[in-house]
């Protein structure tokens, strides 16, 4: 299968021009999946509500997705994209899944970061993992990383691929992807975007650095920090389905989730 993302520098609230920039790359890669950054077409550091709102993406009703699932039917693969969703009088920070045959999934991100709570609501769809040709793929987005639990619910629904588009700011949150993947034996697919978003309340610069990777906890590609870079490789998604890490140890068999309630119960 051949994988892949875009990392780029989305310019604040210019969503045609942040379109074009990502469907013209787009348009010249050979792959299967290809995996943007968290908020790809509108920027990350919005002013406050009412400004994430009126940039927002009614799915339904938006030309943004209708060239995205043009450019999915034209190129024949898959794309999982961050964006703002309006839907109604709420606004959530999402990530989709197009193909061909359209949006097949919508996933609002569970774990807003720092001033997202002030822009955005709270996640409201469950975690679930989607088959495309090839692969099983789940999706979260950004500072879900932290919490060991996405990526776990995740593969135990058989999520051989995760796509985590992002707009990362913490010099360290790739690096955990690394124990992610090796805890749980997927590939990760980490879009990340570069560049600064400079507003009225101040600045946040994006550590860029997207990467891919391996069931194994190794990192197959990393991206430079501040440097647009489509990159595709080719993976093989049945080197997860073995969970072992030494012939007697199986970490999904050896789970004893009996003892877990702490995790939920509190």
């Amino acid at each position: 299968m051949r994988l892949g993302y875009f990392q780029f520098r989305p310019q604040f609230g210019r969503i045609s021009h942040n379109l074009l920039t990502i469907t013209t790359a787009l348009r010249g890669a050979e792959a299967d999946l290809i995996v943007l950054p968290e908020l790809a077409f509108t920027g990350y550091y919005f002013l406050d509500r009412a400004e994430a709102q009126r940039m927002a993406e009614d799915p339904d009703d938006s030309p943004v997705f209708e060239a995205l699932k043009a450019l999915c039917r034209e190129k024949r693969f898959y794309i999982v994209t961050g964006f703002a969703e309006r839907r109604g009088e709420r606004c959530y920070n999402s990530a989709a899944l197009i193909g061909p045959d359209g949006v097949l999934h919508i996933y609002r991100k569970l774990h807003l970061f720092h001033e997202e709570r002030h822009w955005f609501d709270p996640g409201d769809v469950p975690l679930k993992v989607l088959s495309i040709p090839g692969a099983r793929v789940g999706i979260m987005v950004c500072y879900d990383w932290a919490f060991p639990e996405v990526t776990r619910a995740l593969a135990l629904q058989g999520a051989e691929i995760i796509c985590q588009p992002a707009n990362l700011v913490l010099s360290f949150c790739q690096d955990a992807m690394l124990t992610r993947c090796l805890e749980n034996r997927v590939f990760a697919v980490t879009a990340n975007r570069y560049g600064t978003d400079s507003r009225p309340q101040g600045k946040l610069r994006f550590t860029g650095k997207s990467q891919i990777a391996g069931p194994n906890g190794k990192r197959l590609h990393r991206a430079l920090s501040q440097r647009s870079e489509l990159f595709v490789m080719e993976i093989d998604p049945a080197q997860t389905r073995d969970k072992h890490i030494t012939s007697l140890s199986d970490l999904f068999a050896d789970r004893r989730p009996e003892w877990y309630g702490e995790v939920t119960n509190q």
